[in-house]
């Protein structure tokens, strides 16, 4: 009718009046349309949304021929039916993906049971890589890697045969405790290599909270496993190699104690089902190899160092380090800056002066960065060399080949035509042109016998070190004066010397009015670096013994041992780096605590050679050996 009407206008302003109207009423009616599914859209539920989105998928991959696609779910029980794991495991997956299942509309919900069943499934609960316990092999890679470290090497073969011969044997959980630079992470790596195992390094330092080990409850908002069930599902064996790596660094807060969380992991007895707590399931970690590594044994609990195997690295000799440089740091660093033992030649002179005078630590770690230093030098030098050499041949090719891309093609094609001309030597006369000054110098012996000075023995984080101890005596009120940045300790050892000298006044031939008219200062030089410990007893008590009865001591003399009140001489510890910072300096004569005669036996005679070293049990030996004969 609408249409008729129109037609039936003969007048074109009638018929557009007509058209005009109709045209609006559509108009209108299309709006209401829009108006309508805009708030039917507004108003659809979010569950509508994705199940449509799922069909039109479906339909979409059914039209291209990719054949109808496989729920999550269907895919995740299909890897359970394949998944080798025990009971408990397959059940505890069947019970979370039918949760899966009723929760597929919630995102959140859904995302939280997709991670755990995906950790699950992802976790190695029967899959075991084949060790290789071929002894040889082993002793082959362990002495390729690394120099020295005898007594480590030993305990590793000692475990490989071990597992040779039993194969269901507890894995120990050894302890590689060392100053920072000796090598103690890389001796794992060449373990993990020897034995073909998986290796996994986990980073202990500053860790504080108690969920990095044991893992967040999956119920929390970006909860993940701990680092240990992690480490398992990225190396994908369950007899990996793991390195846990500064142990001792090992913090604690209101979060929880780090190190108790820790002592479930390292006792053998237990490991075999220790509980995640995201995971809520017994995981067995009987078969991962543990190697920790540590600074001191100073910042672990007694009860974690109760389940570890202590294995000592000590401190490099200068012959160790010279060796250690020559056969790995060199070529390492003439490989990482792009050199060739044709193009730099360090020689054992200049090596040795870099060891004596510009590193002074336990490890190789600084030797290994100034050797770096070096390269980078010698580099640099060749580099600008060799532009100055292309620059010119590209002016007299072309008036053109100062421009980018030709200086850099006939650059490319000198360094790969031309070898170096002249190529530098490094030696110990001109090691100072690369490196300027030498930071550190050589502790030397006294020149004289002194009254009241004595050198001690000190060990460091950085190795072993000698302590000169000085005293002097001055009328006064009776007072002792300490300086030198003395720790606690050290002043009770001042005390106890100072004690010990008052009761034997028949040695001394002191006044009796002596010590109350009388001042007595004791001084450690390098009153910066703090110090502390117990076994600067008998230098301390010589040294003020000196002073009061004004008898020089041997310049040649050095010395390490806790002293009691009654005189008694105790054993100490560190003594190959003490032995090591005696001999360095020109020390002939050492005198050490009786019993520590048996650590002197392990030393090895590259130390000890040229040191006459002298067991003392009592004070009176220590005078003795210590105070010059001529005048005791």
């Amino acid at each position: 009718k609408e249409r008729q009407s129109v037609l039936e206008a003969t007048n074109i302003i009638d018929r557009f009046e007509k058209l005009s109207c109709a045209l609006a009423d559509e108009i209108e009616i299309i709006r209401f349309k829009k108006e309508l599914n805009n708030k039917v859209k507004t108003r659809v539920d979010k569950n509508q949304k994705d199940y449509i989105m799922r069909e039109q998928i479906k339909a979409m991959r059914e039209e291209l021929g990719e054949g109808p696609s496989e729920d999550d779910a269907e895919v995740y029980i299909k890897k359970m039916n394949n998944l080798v794991a025990p009971d408990y495991v397959k059940e505890r997956l069947e019970k979370e993906i039918k949760r899966f299942k009723s929760v597929m509309g919630s995102p959140s919900e859904s995302a939280v049971s997709r991670g755990y069943i995906e950790t699950l499934l992802d976790l190695p609960w029967d899959k075991r890589s084949k060790d290789n316990n071929s002894l040889k092999r082993a002793e082959k890679i362990l002495n390729r890697d690394h120099y020295g470290l005898e007594k480590v090497k030993e305990r590793i073969l000692e475990f490989l045969a071990v597992s040779f011969l039993n194969d269901e044997g507890q894995t120990p959980i050894i302890c590689l405790v060392g100053p920072p630079g000796t090598g103690k992470t890389s001796i794992a790596k060449s373990v993990a290599e020897a034995l073909e195992k998986e290796y996994v390094r986990i980073s202990l330092g500053g860790v504080r909270d108690e969920a990095e080990i044991r893992g967040h409850r999956k119920t929390y908002i970006g909860a993940m496993p701990g680092r240990l069930v992690q480490g398992l599902k990225k190396c994908g064996t369950s007899n990996p190699l793991m390195l846990l790596d500064e142990i001792d660094k090992v913090g604690q807060d209101y979060k929880g104690d780090t190190s108790a969380s820790i002592l479930e992991v390292l006792d053998s007895e237990q490991n075999k089902n220790f509980v995640d707590h995201y995971g809520e399931i017994p995981v067995d970690l009987s078969d991962v190899m543990f190697i920790c590594t540590a600074n001191s044994t100073q910042g672990i609990s007694k009860p974690l160092l109760d389940r570890m195997e202590l294995i000592e690295v000590n401190s490099y000799t200068a012959n160790e380090k010279l060796h250690i440089a020559k056969e790995h740091l060199l070529p390492k660093q003439l490989e990482k800056n792009g050199l060739t033992p044709k193009e730099l030649e360090i020689t054992k002179g200049a090596l040795r002066e870099l060891i004596n005078s510009y590193t002074r630590e336990a490890g190789v770690r600084l030797l290994e960065r100034k050797i770096g230093e070096l390269c980078r030098k010698v580099a640099k030098q060749y580099v600008e060399e060799r532009k100055e050499k292309v620059f010119k041949l590209c002016e007299r090719v072309s008036k053109y080949s100062n421009s980018e891309g030709e200086y850099t093609l006939a650059y490319s094609k000198d360094k790969e035509s031309e070898p170096f001309e002249n190529p530098p030597k490094i030696t110990e006369k001109n090691i100072e042109k690369y490196l300027g000054k030498k930071k550190y110098r050589k502790d030397k012996i006294n020149e004289i016998d002194e009254v009241g000075t004595v050198r001690g023995l000190a060990w460091t984080e950085a190795g072993g070190d000698t302590l000169t101890i000085e005293t002097a005596v001055m009328p006064g009120k009776g007072e002792l004066i300490l300086t030198g940045n003395l720790g606690d300790v050290m002043k009770e050892s001042a005390r106890i010397a100072i004690s010990y000298v008052r009761s034997v006044p028949e040695q001394t031939k002191a006044e009796d009015d002596f010590f109350s008219k009388h001042d007595i200062h004791i001084h450690v030089p390098e009153g910066a670096v703090p110090k502390d410990g117990p076994s600067a007893g008998i230098t301390m008590a010589t040294s003020v013994f000196s002073a009061v009865a004004k008898i020089p001591v041997s310049k040649t003399v050095a010395m390490t041992g806790e002293l009691s009140l009654r005189g008694h001489v105790m054993p100490i510890g560190g003594l190959k780096e003490k032995l090591l910072a005696a001999k360095t300096a020109g020390v002939k004569k050492v005198l050490v605590p009786l019993e520590n005669k048996s650590d002197v036996s392990e030393i090895s005679e590259e130390i000890t050679k040229g040191l006459e070293i002298v067991f003392v049990s009592m004070m009176d030996e220590v005078l003795k050996e210590a105070l010059v004969k001529s005048k005791r």
